[in-house]
């Protein structure tokens, strides 16, 4: 109720506007793309408290060091430390087994352009059957929501066209750092 009151009072005052395509009340993975800027974190959070999603995040370690570990865990935060990125796919999978929560990712890894996306998100989803929701930023419009939910398919460049598709006219806060929605996985195979 309080966080829901919070998000309440940031899109009234806030620049941005909210547009969320009709969204299933079931956990899923929630993508948070283009992320070029630390406001991404806010939006996010914003727009999940203000549509009821029960959400956990991933954060590099370094967030959660000092005082800021107790806040970043409180709002939902869950550590990754990226000299071991595998194990982070089993860490959420167990954490999904003992309480349903939406697990909110940004596939870039980080804030700059990078040559692909990282494929744990993708993982998670073909490990735990749940759907992937795209949530976005667009400067352009001065939009943000949510908007397409999917089952994946199993076939990586697939579901990566579906993907690629939806960000085509998205633009971030710093557009020369976005990452073309890519895996390295999806020519694996063929």
């Amino acid at each position: 109720m309080i966080r829901k009151g919070i998000a309440a009072i940031f899109w009234r005052f806030s620049r941005w506007t909210l547009r969320n395509d009709p969204q299933p009340d079931v956990p899923r993975i929630l993508i948070g793309a283009p992320h070029t800027s630390n406001w991404d974190f806010v939006l996010m959070l914003a727009i999940c408290w203000q549509s009821g999603v029960s959400v956990k995040w991933l954060g590099k370690h370094t967030l959660f060091t000092s005082w800021r570990g107790p806040i970043m865990r409180a709002l939902g935060g869950i550590p990754v430390n990226r000299d071991n990125p595998g194990r982070i796919v089993d860490e959420v999978l167990e954490l999904q087994k003992k309480g349903s929560f939406s697990i909110a990712i940004t596939p870039e890894g980080t804030r700059s352009a990078r040559k692909q996306w990282k494929s744990g998100f993708y993982r998670i989803a073909q490990l735990s059957g749940l759907p992937i929701t795209l949530g976005y930023v667009d400067r352009t419009t001065m939009t943000t929501g949510l908007g397409l939910t999917f089952n994946i398919t199993g076939d990586p460049k697939t579901d990566m066209d579906v993907i690629r598709a939806f960000y085509a006219d998205k633009s971030g806060f710093y557009p020369d750092r976005t990452t073309v929605p890519r895996l390295a996985i999806e020519n694996q195979g063929r």
